[in-house]
Parts: structure tokens; C-alpha cells; sequence
């Protein structure tokens, strides 16, 4: 018997169902192993319904970058496409072709000379297949059998940790340190030597919502290639900001347009505005991606060029991009982006009125901003703030940061599409309303043990 098995007449191991709901004469269902008969399709929505009902609200949500928020016709495309295996390129050209006009406006946008690219599940896909042609250009490049390392920030987003440990290469994580809560150049070039397949910079933290300085990043590699002869790309994780950027800081240098950036991921779900979960990766031109990893396969068909680690899903998403992508254009995207940078901007200096709070950052860049308690706050802590917040049914995470400033804990809000200033003017009546209730404890309730939530 596992750990997690239940003795076979336990209430933990039943679904009691409402006898209204029961329309077949079943009053429950097992949790753990299929029923033996069939209930009425009614039946069964409405109990998988009523569970449901004890997850947070997806709008109220302030820690998730992810898109929570469609128009209806963008849902109705979705639901057309859902039943599509968008890996059937034959059988779903013009899928297909929705696919890679999106690989061609991101590579517009991006300045790619030539941009080759792929939708993926969500950015950490899109990860993976970046640090993939990195590991196998840097092969290529040297002949070297050592093991390679690729550098990057202690503040990025797991999945480069999971690459690393995956794809059997060396993690140097630059740590942070003082005020300084991500990548610079010194720190990074610091890392490199000839084994580094590359540097990860990340446009958008999702610590604190700021960007790594990628031009900085990329000059300062320059000067180690002419000291060294070790050329050592970038790959840009915009998992936000690359979204972001192009529309609100269109002076900023951050993208193709500097040679050393090899590739970009972005996450279609996040400021692509997109329900989960689409990702994209795109790489400069082909000679930034390998030939040997695009695979070229006799399937259900046709001959298909692939280079993904998943295969089947379905194509609504990347209806639900392309439609997005004609629907905004420039400025649509343009205005929804400023609207929620306006909102976290304002939320941040709200928050900064009030006595308890200390803005880290302000939202000036991705739509996001961390915050603290000031010093001198001991009867609680930002786990109590959290948790406070939960029951207004605001989600608002509490963490600390990496080590060499772990001593740092902090809360985060997320602005996304479809979290108006109506609702950022409740949020600050809730959070000015449990500042009392907080003050009143004698000791701190909530430690760091209380969250779940993990970068």
C-alpha cells in the first residue's frame, strides 16, 4: 500500500453526490478508481463543477504572469480548434500556417534578419530547445568533449536549473548580491570561460518584475571574445518582457538587433495574451539553429521538419495567438501593455503610502513589482500579509530571494489584462483594511513554511 492509498471503505475515498445531481441512482463516486457505471453527462459536470469551486480565482490572482482573460471570439476559436492535434501538419495545414505566420511576426518584431522558429507548451519548452542549439552550436563550434556550463542569474525561473540537470551541463548561477538582483555584465563575463555554451539574460524577472540589461550583457561579452577568442552568445528568456518591450520601450536594446542574441522565448500565455499554455522560441536565422536537431519525419502523412520535445496538443492556442496578433496589432498591444504597466506603477506608489509597506520595485518595466515589510514591522510578517490577503480572495505570493540576499523577504503583484483600476482600488481597500488587524498580533503567525509558492 502506497502512502497516499486510503483503506477501501473510507469517507476520504468517496465523492458523495448531491441526489439531485444523481440522475443514473448514483449518490457517489470513488475518488481513486473508475466508476463501474455511467452517470448522466449533467451529473457528472456538476460535481467535477462543485469541486472547482475551492480553487482561487483566476482574476483575483495577483501571482500569476499567466493570461486569465480572453475575449469571447478568442475563446470560441479555441473551442473550434481544440479537437485539432496541431502536430498533424498535413491534416491541419492551415494550422500550420497560422504557426508559422506567428514565427514571423514575433521575428519581425524581435529584428531577426531571418527568424526560424516553433510554437511550444509554455516558455519552459521553449527553454529547453534555446538551451539545446546552445549546447550544440558551442559542440560544434569547439570539438571539445569537457563538459560545458552555461551562466545565468540566481533570480532565473527554475526551468534553466532543470535544463542544466536534464541536459548534463554545468549551472553557474551568478548570485546577487546587495542592491544589485540580477545579471549585469561584469558579473556575468566574470563566469564565462571557453566551456560556456552561453549566457541567459532575462527580460523580466520574475523576483521583482526588472529587466537584465541584455545590451550591457552582450558588450560585455564582446570585450571577452576579443580577450579570449571564446565566443560565447546570449539567449534572451523574455518569457514576459518580450512581449512587453516592443511595444513600451522600443528604444531599448535588447533583441536581434544585437548580434550576440542567438534566440528568444517568449510565453504566448503570458503578455501574449493567451490562455495557457503556448510558448515561442525563435532563433536569429538557420544558422543559430542546428541542421542535426530539426528532424525531418515520415508522419501520419507527410514529411514534417520538427524540433520540439512534445508532439500532440491541441491547435487552439495558436488560433488564439495568430487572432490576437490581427486583432491588437501594434497598438492594440501597445495600449493593453501600457494600461497594466499604469496600473502596477500606480499600485506600487499606493502601496508605498502605507505605513507597513517599502516598494522593492515599481513596475516600470514588466507589470510587476515586489514589496516588503519596513524594518521596524515585528508583530507579523509577509506570509501574514499573504495569508490575510487570501481570505479578501486576493493570491498574493510571499517569498524570499536567492541566497546572498535571502535575508530579504518579499510580496509580489502581477498587473495583467482583465485587472482593471476598479480592481486595483478594491485591492488597496482590502490591504489598508488588514493593516489593523495586523498590528494587533502579538507575534508573527506565518513563517516562510506557510507559502507554497517557489520560483
Amino acid at each position: 500500500m502506497s502512502l497516499h492509498d486510503s483503506p477501501v471503505h473510507s469517507r476520504d475515498d468517496i465523492v458523495e453526490v448531491n441526489p439531485l445531481y444523481a440522475r443514473l441512482g448514483v449518490d457517489e463516486v470513488p475518488k481513486n478508481r473508475m466508476p463501474d457505471r455511467p452517470m448522466a453527462a449533467d451529473a457528472a459536470y456538476q460535481i467535477v463543477h462543485d469541486e472547482l469551486l475551492l480553487d482561487g480565482i483566476a482574476r483575483t490572482n495577483l501571482a500569476t504572469f499567466v493570461t486569465t482573460w480572453m475575449e469571447p471570439q478568442a475563446r470560441t476559436l479555441m473551442d473550434e480548434c481544440a479537437d485539432k492535434n496541431m502536430i498533424d501538419k498535413d491534416e491541419y495545414p492551415q494550422t500550420a500556417e497560422l504557426e508559422r505566420r506567428c514565427v514571423r511576426m514575433l521575428g519581425d518584431l524581435w529584428n531577426a534578419p531571418d527568424p526560424i522558429g516553433c510554437s511550444t507548451t509554455g516558455s519552459s519548452e521553449a527553454c529547453m530547445l534555446g538551451g539545446l542549439a546552445l549546447k550544440r552550436r558551442w559542440q560544434q563550434r569547439t570539438g571539445s568533449s569537457a563538459r560545458p556550463n552555461l551562466v545565468m542569474g540566481a533570480n532565473v525561473q527554475v526551468v534553466w536549473e532543470k535544463f542544466c540537470n536534464y541536459w548534463d551541463v554545468e549551472a553557474r548561477l551568478v548570485p546577487i548580491e546587495g542592491d544589485r538582483f540580477h545579471l549585469d555584465g561584469e558579473s556575468a563575463v566574470a563566469h564565462c570561460d571557453e566551456n560556456t555554451i552561453g549566457v541567459v539574460a532575462i527580460l523580466g524577472s520574475t523576483f521583482d518584475g526588472s529587466y537584465e540589461p541584455v545590451a550591457e550583457i552582450a558588450g560585455a561579452l564582446d570585450d571577452f571574445e576579443q580577450r579570449t577568442g571564446s565566443h560565447v552568445p546570449i539567449h534572451v528568456d523574455g518569457a514576459s518582457g518580450a512581449m512587453i518591450a516592443p511595444f513600451l520601450d522600443p528604444d531599448l536594446r535588447w533583441d536581434f538587433s544585437l548580434e550576440r542574441v542567438a534566440s528568444i522565448n517568449t510565453s504566448g500565455h503570458k503578455y501574449g495574451l493567451v490562455y495557457p499554455g503556448i510558448g515561442w522560441v525563435v532563433w536569429r536565422d538557420k544558422g543559430t539553429l542546428p541542421e542535426e536537431l530539426v528532424f525531418k519525419v515520415d508522419y501520419l502523412g507527410g514529411e514534417q521538419p520538427t524540433f520540439t520535445l512534445n508532439f500532440s496538443r491541441p491547435g487552439s492556442q495558436i488560433a488564439a495567438q495568430y487572432f490576437n496578433f490581427i486583432r491588437l496589432g501594434r497598438d492594440g498591444y501597445h495600449a493593453v501593455q501600457q494600461k497594466c504597466r499604469d496600473i502596477a506603477r500606480y499600485l506600487s506608489s499606493a502601496l508605498g503610502d502605507m505605513k507597513p509597506f517599502e516598494p522593492l520595485t515599481n513596475g516600470f518595466e514588466l507589470p510587476a513589482f515586489a514589496f516588503k515589510l519596513r524594518d521596524d514591522i515585528e508583530a507579523y510578517t509577509v506570509y501574514d500579509v499573504s495569508m490575510r490577503l487570501r481570505e479578501h480572495s486576493w493570491i498574493v505570493p510571499a517569498y524570499k530571494f536567492p541566497k546572498n540576499r535571502d535575508d530579504l523577504h518579499v510580496l509580489r503583484i502581477v498587473v495583467r489584462n482583465g485587472f482593471s483600476r476598479d480592481l486595483a482600488e478594491l485591492f488597496l481597500r482590502d490591504a489598508q483594511r488588514l493593516v489593523p488587524m495586523l498590528e494587533r498580533q502579538s507575534k508573527p503567525f506565518a513563517s516562510e513554511d506557510a507559502t507554497s509558492f517557489h520560483h
